[in-house]
C-alpha cells in the first residue's frame, strides 16, 4: 500500500517536473517511502510502548535522540515490516534494558567516557552515514551534520552523568551508543546497506 502511494506521488511529481530523470525519481520515491512509512511506524511504536507500560520512557527517548539520529544518519532496513520490528526493538528494547541495569557512580562515569570516545571516533569516520538511495552529496551539508552529531552526542552523554534517575540516565547512555552502532561499517554490511560515498565516489565531496 505504501509503495503504491509513493509511486503515485512520484509520478505526479515527474508530471509536474519533466526534467526529473529516472535516477532522481528513484531517490524521490525512496524519500517518500521513508516519510510516509514513518507515520504508521511511529504510531505502532507508541501503541506497543503503551501496552508494555513504557510509553513515557519511549517517548522521551524518541524525542531526545532526534537531533543525534537526524545528524548522524544510519542504515535503513529493506522492508517496512523489518523497519517496524527494528524500530520497536531499538526503542522498547533500550528502555527495557535501562530499567534492569543499575550503574554505580564510578562505573557509570567510566562507561560514559568509553562510549563517548568510541562515538566520537565513529562520528569522525562515518557521520553523516547516508545511503545509496538518499546520499548526502554536499560537502557543506556533510560537515554541518557531522558537527551537529558531535554536539548532540556529547550533550546527551554529559546529561546522563548528572541525571539522578537511573532509567532516564541509562536511556541516554544506551540510546546514544546504539544509534552510534547504526552508522558503523559493520552495521551497514550486516544489513546489506551501502554508504552514499561508496556508490557515488568523489561526488560526495562536491561543495554544493
Amino acid at each position: 500500500m505504501i509503495d503504491k502511494i509513493c509511486t503515485f506521488l512520484t509520478n505526479r511529481i515527474r508530471k509536474e517536473m519533466p526534467e526529473i530523470d529516472d535516477e532522481r525519481a528513484d531517490v524521490i520515491n525512496y524519500g517518500l517511502q521513508n516519510i510516509v512509512g514513518e507515520i504508521p511506524k511511529i504510531f505502532l511504536l507508541f501503541i506497543i510502548a503503551y501496552v508494555l507500560g513504557m510509553l513515557k520512557e519511549v517517548l522521551f527517548m524518541f524525542i531526545v535522540l532526534i537531533p543525534y539520529r537526524g545528524a548522524s544518519g544510519g542504515f535503513h532496513l529493506k522492508t517496512h515490516l523489518g523497519c517496524i520490528i527494528g524500530t520497536t526493538i531499538f526503542y522498547c528494547g533500550t528502555v527495557l534494558l535501562s530499567q534492569h541495569i543499575i550503574l554505580e557512580n564510578i562505573t557509570k562515569y567510566i562507561l560514559i567516557g568509553i562510549i563517548w570516545i568510541f562515538g566520537m571516533i565513529m562520528i569522525k569516520l562515518y557521520a553523516p552515514a547516508d545511503t545509496e538511495n538518499v546520499p548526502i552529496l554536499s560537502k557543506k551539508d556533510r560537515k554541518k551534520k557531522q558537527q551537529i552529531a558531535y554536539i548532540a552526542y556529547t550533550i546527551g552523554l554529559i546529561a546522563a552523568m548528572f541525571i539522578q534517575n537511573n532509567v532516564i540516565s541509562n536511556i541516554l547512555i544506551f540510546g546514544n551508543l546504539e544509534q552510534t552502532l547504526t552508522i558503523t561499517k559493520f552495521a551497514y554490511r550486516l544489513t546489506k546497506n551501502k554508504y552514499g560515498y561508496e556508490v557515488y565516489g568523489d561526488a560526495s565531496t562536491q561543495n554544493v
